[in-house]
């Protein structure tokens, strides 16, 4: 491949996904969900180069899953906003703000007992945020 190409400036770019990250919350545009609260559960994907990481086996240079996971757990339970789409928005901001190295992230944000009045499986909404 040539020098300089496009393709030799494209960092690779790897993933962490973390799903299933389940907590209640008291989001919704009705009383009774802002009053009861029900489980939201979120996953994320975070894009990263993870060679650095790999090559030395060194925490630091990689997203602590861990701790990500305990930060959307506590935006899910969080203060209570009307839209699922405003939930992702604040967890991805906060992955961007807080993982220096994540080029880019995915939320999702799923809502089993979204109060549809027929029988249902899931409702979720996904979003992709990259850093600027």
């Amino acid at each position: 491949m040539e020098a300089g190409s496009a393709a030799t400036r494209t960092r690779a770019r790897d993933i962490i996904t973390l799903t299933g990250i389940t907590a209640r919350g008291f989001h919704g545009v009705f009383d009774e969900e802002r009053r009861n609260g029900q489980p939201f559960v979120v996953d994320v994907v975070l894009h990263a180069d993870l060679r650095p990481a790999g090559l030395s086996d060194d925490l630091t240079l990689t997203a602590h899953y861990g701790e990500l996971a305990e930060q959307v757990a506590a935006i899910i339970a969080g203060e209570p906003l009307n839209l699922i789409e405003a939930l992702a928005e604040r967890i991805a901001g906060a992955v961007l703000d807080g993982f220096a190295g994540i080029s880019a992230v995915d939320v999702t944000v799923h809502k089993p007992q979204a109060p549809i009045t027929v029988p249902f499986g899931d409702v979720s909404v996904t979003i992709h945020r990259d850093r600027l």
